[in-house]
């Protein structure tokens, strides 16, 4: 595991504050550190006049590391910046070169400083989870920290991938994915044994014994075991047809089917490797971008493109090995780890992943093969996309600049936020929010508003007024003026905010904003649909200019449509869901009282809600955990007349 700072680690005496600046910066302030460095490994922070971490390094010896930096003029531009800005260093001391990687990777992930190569991380796979803490494991999604006990398969790079290979492995072997109350209540099977998806060992359709054995056959197909699994099913089925018994024989062809069509997902198999994690890089245009491919039992299971922030003079090994080391800071690596580029110190980084994992890693940068072809296939995704992010950002960059001239803007704005509401005579209501920038929709920030004050039906003013007033409230009393997200680099505070309505949405918008008294400057822009909600006749309302429209096939209306477009889309998909979730909530939520013990006990003892609403009161005191006071006022909710 990496060293924790250390009290004994060499500092300087005059730290960066703001009431005690520094005497001296650049070289001759690190030539203090010199003498007292031990030629050990170790992590070293270099920081600036404002008491900034600018730089996190790692050496395998510290004093000969930054005895380097004291003769800055045979160093790049860069570090020449970053020397003569700094003012202090401290250091951690570690047991091994490893840790010290290990140290680095998670010191630059917290401070983020700014001379670093910054791996802008915001993306938490899914796995596939077969869930063992149960008498009838489920096969289940999973996202985020290893709590449930069972057996966990992944990374996916999307849920979507997810979704539909365990659709897949249901049909393949009848394994249930409900959740552990749902099976608890049974009391015959499921839509999903009717269709084949599940075997139903809740009401013994299936022993548990006969269930286990289909678990263990999920397992082993998922570990990349499938050509067992496969002649395991193949016997059965010839057995099967053998005694005539044609209806199971049908049923595992049926699963063989959905075996081969498990396997002939993705756009890339692999005939040899059997567990690697993939990873090739690309610069244009002083931009990078990463693709990372995850190989799972021999088969593909999706890749995801990351944009680092890093210099441009960086090369690309450089910045994959910065890359590497900040994305397993949190992740378990692959056994085996393929680059598309040499990394200056393999051994080193093998040694730390190994550390990461608990088992032996490999990295190797394959020349010829079939591992060869994969890294290709990734680099040729990376260099698409990044050529694609190059375009559509030079297409926003342009939209901008557009809607900067036609909103009368000094500068084009790097954060517009779009404002709608949705709701049916008021039930449901919900103010929604959503965000552009240089990069187009930051889905990220989207944001929704459940209203709350008691507004009559219909007052679209009375909501606006609300959710402005939340949002704005907020950014006042939790952000700065320039707080940027860390990973995105978005601004916390909009430059332009657009309004689904005319003058009084407008109006509405300024008494929210005289009341917040806010410093920072926000153009607020009404946009009212055009005469018989007509798209390209739309009329724009600011402060202190007249109504006005914009030509008909002017780039900056579409694009305005665009985000009104995807504002109102957010909203009423947000409505539509909240509608939903209330048409099917269990009665039983209603009740004080009623937890998820006590609503288990009642639905395990009656079946269903409904059950519970005809029982009478004696039936309802003979449940477990369910005392006579509570027991009156289940009876009472369901016989208020």
């Amino acid at each position: 595991m990496p060293a924790k700072e250390q009290t004994h680690a060499p500092r300087m005496t005059n730290e960066a504050t703001p009431n005690n600046l520094p005497t001296v910066s650049g070289p001759e302030a690190i030539r203090s550190f010199v003498r007292t460095l031990p030629a050990a490994p170790g992590v070293y922070r270099m920081i600036d006049a404002a008491g900034e971490v600018m730089y996190v390094g790692k050496a395998r010896n510290l004093k000969a590391r930054v005895t380097n930096y004291t003769r800055p003029d045979g160093l790049e531009v860069r570090l020449q910046r970053m020397i003569a800005a700094t003012v202090s260093m401290e250091f951690v001391r570690t047991e091994t070169e490893s840790e010290a990687l290990l140290l680095e990777a998670n010191m630059i992930k917290r401070l983020k400083p700014r001379f670093n190569v910054l791996l802008r991380d915001d993306k938490s796979f899914p796995y596939i989870l077969i869930a063992t803490d149960h008498e009838a494991p489920e096969l289940t999604k999973h996202r985020g920290s290893r709590r449930r006990e069972g057996h966990y398969f992944g990374p996916f790079a999307s849920a979507t991938a997810v979704g539909r290979t365990i659709a897949s492995l249901q049909k393949a072997f009848l394994l249930r994915n409900c959740s552990d109350s749902f099976y608890a209540a049974r009391t015959r099977p499921c839509l999903q044994h009717q269709i084949k998806r599940c075997a139903a060992p809740c009401t013994r359709e299936i022993s548990l014994e006969g269930y286990g054995e289909l678990v263990e056959d999920a397992r082993q197909f998922l570990s990349g075991k499938s050509s067992a699994v496969r002649n395991h099913l193949q016997a059965d089925m010839t057995k099967a047809a053998e005694r005539l018994d044609f209806e199971r024989a049908a049923l595992i062809r049926d699963r063989l089917g959905a075996l081969a069509l498990v396997q002939s997902q993705g756009d890339a198999t692999a005939k040899t490797v059997e567990e690697a994690d993939v990873f090739a890089i690309h610069h244009e245009g002083g931009q990078f971008c990463v693709q990372v491919f995850f190989f799972r039992a021999f088969q593909n299971w999706g890749n995801y493109p990351y944009r680092p922030r890093a210099d441009a003079s960086l090369t690309d090994a450089e910045v994959l090995e910065a890359f590497i080391g900040q994305f397993y800071e949190n992740r378990t690596p692959a056994r085996l780890v393929l680059i598309s580029h040499d990394l200056a110190e393999p051994d080193v980084m093998e040694e730390a992943l190994a550390t990461r994992a608990g088992r032996r890693v490999y990295i190797e940068q394959p020349k010829r093969g079939e591992k060869r072809d994969l890294v290709n296939h990734a680099l040729n995704n990376a260099r698409e996309a990044l050529g694609r992010q190059l375009a559509e950002g030079a297409t926003n960059r342009t939209l901008l600049e557009g809607v900067a001239n036609c909103f009368g803007l000094d500068e084009p704005p790097r954060r517009i936020e779009v404002y709608d509401n949705s709701h049916i005579s008021g039930t449901n209501a919900v103010g929604a929010m959503i965000v552009a920038g240089e990069e187009g929709f930051s889905k990220k920030h989207y944001r929704t508003f459940n209203i709350k004050s008691d507004i009559s039906a219909g007052d679209d003013f009375g909501m606006m007024r609300e959710v402005l007033t939340r949002r704005f409230t907020r950014l006042v009393n939790d952000s700065d003026d320039d707080a940027e997200d860390e990973n995105t680099g978005m601004p916390d505070w909009p430059d332009v905010v657009f309004i689904d309505g005319g003058a009084g949405q407008l109006s509405a918008v300024r008494g929210v904003i005289a009341e917040l008294n806010l410093q920072k400057e926000v153009i607020f822009i009404g946009i009212a649909k055009g005469e018989e909600r007509d798209a390209g006749r739309e009329k724009f309302f600011m402060e202190g200019r007249e109504a006005f429209m914009l030509p008909h096939r002017d780039p900056v209306l579409y694009y305005v449509q665009r985000l009104r477009d995807e504002a109102h889309r957010f909203a009423i998909g947000t409505h539509r869901a909240k509608r939903k979730k209330d048409q099917i909530s269990n009665p039983l939520d209603e009740i004080e009282g009623i937890g998820p013990t006590r609503k288990r006990a009642l639905l395990n003892h009656f079946g269903s809600a409904k059950a519970v609403g005809r029982a009478s009161l004696t039936d309802l005191e003979a449940v477990p955990t369910i005392s006579k006071a509570m027991a009156q006022l289940v009876y009472d909710h369901f016989n208020r007349s």
